[in-house]
């Protein structure tokens, strides 16, 4: 490695990284933070056979799974304006990731309620609880923490898929990391840079999960 190249990495370091605490982290959070709202609603309702809108529920996740995330990206971001619907980079990438996400976390959390015995469900009608406090008090508390390592798994997914935004000009890592390939030509090393920025921050995501877990196993074993 030339000293050329490594003073493109030393001074792009910090070029891509800004990007990834600004862009690509906030991109992240908000965008699961409501996917996880969008799944749990959709599971719940799966969950409660709810007639027509488990149904609504079981097309959005056929359409959603079945299609690739990066033509919902182009979808909402090139398609809409044709029929009016202007949005911002940014915010279309935070709702196509939160509906995307919403879809496969969903049915993480529908196998997560339904793993619970339904034992669980008759003991909050023997002490007065309604089903919805049964669901609230009881049932989702467990089937969270029973879906906690698959969301934690989504959530770093979806740290290396924001990568796609670049491709509806959000300025997060990736589109950064090109920025300064086209200007300095070495395609090689700044790629793999990025993609070392990205593991450093799936590795400290998998360390919170495993803070995560400990916490929650924990828990557990003193309600036991």
């Amino acid at each position: 490695m030339t000293d050329r190249v490594i003073n493109i990495l030393i001074d792009s370091f910090p070029k891509i990284l800004l990007p990834g605490l600004l862009y690509t982290i906030p991109l992240t959070i908000l965008a699961f933070s409501l996917g996880l709202i969008i799944a749990i609603v959709t599971a719940l309702v799966q969950f409660a056979n709810i007639r027509g809108l488990k149904q609504i529920a079981r097309f959005y996740i056929w359409v959603i799974r079945g299609t690739p995330l990066l033509v919902q990206l182009f979808v909402m971001f090139y398609g809409l304006p044709n029929i009016g619907i202007l949005m911002e980079p940014f915010p279309c990438a935070v709702l196509v990731f939160a509906i995307n996400e919403g879809a496969y976390s969903a049915e993480t959390i529908r196998a997560a309620l339904e793993s619970i015995p339904e034992g669980q469900l008759e003991a909050g009608y023997c002490v007065g609880m309604s089903y919805l406090q049964t669901i609230r008090r009881i049932v989702m508390p467990q089937a969270m923490r029973n879906a906690f390592p698959s969301l934690c798994n989504s959530v770093i997914s979806m740290v290396k898929d924001t990568s796609l935004a670049a491709n509806i000009t959000v300025t997060e890592m990736f589109m950064a990391a090109q920025r300064i390939v086209a200007r300095t030509y070495e395609a090689l090393a700044l790629y793999i840079e990025v993609g070392l920025i990205y593991l450093i921050f799936s590795t400290v995501l998998t360390k919170l999960q495993s803070i995560g877990e400990k916490y929650l196993n924990r828990h557990e074993a003193r309600n036991l």
